[in-house]
């Protein structure tokens, strides 16, 4: 068929960020880190306060956790043995959306019956017990605000979420009533807090030396322990990195903004999360070949199309409806790599940013990034990259830094926090 290799090149340059580009955006991510402590309104960071600081690895105890962060929702009950070790007793999972079946994600959908469908799967973690006291620590994967650790009020949904109802509203209050509904009144929701908390809490837990915590998956968001300078207590901010906005989008992330559900928000998600990447590279390739594609790809597509060029030649015919080359499809595997490294050097550019806050007139201070999510444990070409952009960044200090995949962090860490409240 032949390829627009014009178009193709400029596709590929469009999603290329080059040194100078890379050392701005974690220059500007350190500037609105540093803006928002001050209550500055010109930060793009909220910085919500998480109301925690680290565990001290010797939290015992049996706990109940909730993680609620995408389109599958788990719940796990778990025994915390101290000196960072756990083990799990039960658990029951489920997805939120099944075609054809229900939908708890969509705007038709209530508050109501979205917590009810929670709440059995807290049920299922009892195995029929409604008479033993447990504390329930919720992972709840949202922009949120909070005054305490107890309860958090969703400022509004992301990863095209639109249930109805709960924007505005605080979420384990809704737990309650429903577990109440069901009988449940055993159950104690005492905490509440968001999936990168839970994976630097998890991941401090079995190692101290971690101060950020980061999910790179459906979603993208970073957490780090502030310090303050030593002037109050020390406190876990969840930045909502994904809400970062002062990057400059190409085309085509101009293009996926305008059609979202939520646009001109979260506009570094947008651009590095899993949820986006496949739409990304659909956008590009509707201009590549000139017309609109009967299907959309996946992050998942563009793995496999990463992975082989004669696998890749399949799932490019499979979602554009004609064939391709494996010429081709190498081809089109620069423009997939393209989209991958960028957003690589994107969330190295906002890891680094919270770095250079850490360490401000002094030295890198060392410590392991706790890293959870599919598209840096899976995806081709994101973790290498990762830590060749950080490397480019931070020069001699890169080695006083270590990338960790932090994988399940979010039952242990929301477990973990219902330890911690207890002990507040």
């Amino acid at each position: 068929m032949g390829l627009n290799e014009e178009k193709l090149a400029a596709a590929v340059a469009a999603f290329t960020v080059d040194t100078d580009e890379l050392q701005a955006a974690a220059a500007a991510f350190r500037y609105d880190i540093e803006r928002g402590l001050e209550g500055n309104t010109e930060s793009t960071l909220p910085l919500l306060p998480a109301y925690l600081g680290l565990p001290t690895g010797e939290e015992q105890g049996e706990y109940l956790a909730l993680d609620f962060g995408g389109t599958n929702v788990r719940v796990l009950r778990l025994q915390l043995l101290g000196h960072g070790r756990f083990t799990t007793l039960a658990k029951a999972a489920a997805p939120l959306r099944v075609p054809g079946q229900y939908d708890y994600t969509g705007s038709s959908a209530t508050a109501t019956e979205l917590f009810d469908f929670i709440a059995g799967q807290v049920d299922a973690v009892l195995d029929g017990d409604h008479q033993t006291p447990y504390r329930l620590g919720h992972t709840f994967s949202f922009p949120s605000s909070q005054k305490d650790l107890r309860d958090a009020r969703l400022l509004h949904w992301t990863k095209e979420f639109a249930t109805s109802g709960v924007e505005g509203a605080y979420v384990n209050a809704f737990l309650q009533e429903a577990l109440l509904r069901r009988g449940i009144g055993n159950v104690q929701p005492t905490a509440v807090i968001n999936d990168t908390v839970a994976v630097l809490l998890a991941a401090a837990y079995e190692r101290g030396d971690t101060y950020i915590g980061s999910i790179y998956a459906t979603g993208q968001n970073n957490c780090y322990l502030e310090s303050y300078g030593g002037q109050r207590p020390a406190m876990i901010l969840n930045m909502e990195s994904g809400n970062f906005a002062k990057l400059l989008p190409n085309t085509y992330d101009l293009q996926l903004d305008a059609a979202s559900e939520k646009p001109e928000r979260q506009r570094l998600e947008k651009m590095v999360s899993g949820r986006y990447l496949g739409e990304l590279f659909t956008l590009a390739m509707e201009d590549i070949q000139g017309r609109p594609l009967p299907s959309s790809f996946t992050s998942q597509d563009m793995a496999e199309l990463l992975s082989d060029a004669t696998a890749g030649a399949k799932v490019l015919q499979r979602v554009v409806g004609i064939p391709f080359s494996a010429a081709e499809a190498a081809a089109l595997q620069l423009l997939a790599a393209s989209i991958l490294r960028r957003s690589a050097r994107l969330v190295a550019a906002a890891y680094t940013g919270v770095l250079w806050h850490q360490a401000g007139s002094g030295p890198i201070v060392p410590q392991q990034i706790a890293i959870d999510g599919s598209v840096y444990e899976k995806m081709p070409l994101v973790q290498e990259t990762l830590t060749q952009a950080m490397a480019e960044l931070l020069e001699e200090d890169a080695g006083k830094v270590q990338l960790r995949l932090a994988s399940g962090g979010s039952g242990l860490g929301a477990a973990l926090a219902a330890a911690m409240c207890m002990e507040k």
